[in-house]
């Protein structure tokens, strides 16, 4: 069965994109299958005429790009081929799987250069990898739109519950949500870390609401991930980068220790691993900032990163959790020591940013002999640095959070919790399904 698109803010990105004049070459870049085509063809509605070329299908249309045709002349032999008008402003052109034809890849430049009035996406998984090896791509001639799993808001927006995402987003420490609507909003946050935001899987669970079939999806998408992995670089083992990515799942709250990641691997090996999973965007690094000003990048510790993985509905199925704790559970901390609260507020954060300038994730980290002081997330509003503490339950103490707010001079810091909206004299308290509020 096909399954049913829903909107979701990237569309209104590439909508802006389309009705650019000033548009670039488009270059959408991101994990596999967290809608990047669909987002395409959703878009090509608003155009009179559609073309996709799939490289991954069309094996023989890879040498109109390794010969010296114009864009112009690549074009006409596209619309002989698939009897579809190619027409600057009445046809949008997709390039699909383009890493598989790394000439094609090379040319988009000339497509901005020489033919700027058609409208051209490329697309593809692992494309970071083959954008790597190509030095001739051309810098400044495509903008690189980044594209994640479905946020919190989208999966509201899917279910139909569009006035709950307007209730919370205009909800504050001051003025907090009616409890009734607050608790069904921590019920639909539940079903939303069970399943996560892949769109097959968001859209199974729209459709059906069984649980269970939504858990096998996210098996098939897991085992489709791990079989990439020996097309990622063939001097590093598919079972090395396994051994990591296990071991990413494993240690999802802390520090990523290099020396748990995997038996008879030294440290090079698997920094190396390490680096892959992060390009594919199946995993996402937290870094030690020492947040003294900003840009929070200037002053980092690359040796102190927490790494968390791009779905919680696959970390869950990863590990095996028993999803029926987080369904009945008012504290997130007996599933994996709450890790799961974590990982999707930094997801939350990332999806929260410009699709067109990817967010880091920073936190800050004071180790002692006793234990060490840490604030989950740090992050800047304007001229502000946020430090924020997660909570995985409706208590606990915020020691490290008000040790960093001495330290730093920062009048105002964020918990973010099961509780509703509150605050605590200079600690602002915003619901986890809420926590990017506070770039309100």
């Amino acid at each position: 069965m096909e399954q049913k698109y829903f909107t979701r803010k990237i569309d209104t990105e590439l909508l802006s994109w389309a009705k650019s004049e000033n548009r670039k070459t488009l270059l959408l870049r991101g994990a596999r299958q967290v809608g990047k085509s669909s987002a395409v063809k959703h878009l090509a509605k608003i155009f009179k005429y559609f073309v996709e070329l799939n490289f991954d299908e069309e094996d023989g249309l890879k040498t109109l790009f390794e010969q010296s045709l114009s864009p112009q002349e690549i074009c006409q032999k596209l619309s002989f081929y698939f009897q579809t008008p190619i027409i600057p402003g009445e046809t949008l052109l997709f390039f699909d799987e383009i890493q598989e034809c790394k000439p094609a890849l090379s040319k988009l430049r000339y497509f901005y250069e020489k033919y700027p009035e058609l409208h051209l996406i490329a697309a593809g998984s692992l494309l970071e990898f083959a954008i790597e090896e190509i030095p001739s791509i051309g810098v400044g001639r495509e903008r690189s739109m980044f594209i994640y799993p479905f946020s919190f808001e989208d999966f509201l927006n899917a279910l139909g519950e569009n006035m709950m995402v307007e209730a919370y987003k205009t909800a504050s420490p001051t003025i907090p949500l009616f409890d009734p609507t607050h608790k069904k909003l921590l019920d639909r946050l539940r079903i939303f870390l069970i399943i996560g935001g892949m769109p097959e899987v968001v859209s199974t669970y729209v459709r059906t609401q069984d649980l269970l079939q939504c858990q096998g999806l996210l098996t098939d998408l897991m085992i489709s991930f791990k079989d990439d992995f020996r097309k990622y670089k063939k001097r590093v083992p598919a079972l090395r980068i396994n051994d990591v990515f296990e071991s990413v799942v494993k240690q999802a709250e802390g520090k990523f220790i290099f020396e748990k990641a995997g038996a008879g691997l030294n440290n090079e090996q698997v920094k190396q691993a390490l680096e892959l999973l992060i390009m594919a965007g199946l995993v996402y690094p937290i870094t030690h900032t020492a947040a003294n000003g900003i840009p929070l990048g200037a002053e980092i510790n690359p040796k102190y990163r927490r790494m968390i993985l791009l779905d919680t509905g696959l970390y869950q199925r990863v590990l095996g959790l028993d999803t029926s704790d987080l369904l009945l559970s008012d504290d997130f901390k007996i599933v994996n020591r709450g890790a799961i609260a974590e990982m999707f507020v930094g997801l939350e954060l990332l999806k929260s940013a410009s699709c067109f300038d990817p967010k880091q994730l920073y936190c800050w980290v004071k180790e002692k002999n006793k234990g060490n002081a840490q604030v989950d997330f740090v992050v800047q509003r304007g001229e502000k640095i946020i430090p924020i503490e997660v909570k995985s339950g409706t208590q606990g103490a915020m020691q490290s959070l008000r040790q960093f707010m001495s330290e730093k001079k920062i009048p105002k810091g964020v918990r973010t919790s099961l509780e509703n909206f509150c605050n605590y004299d200079d600690i602002d308290v915003y619901p986890l399904y809420a926590i990017t509020n506070v770039f309100i």
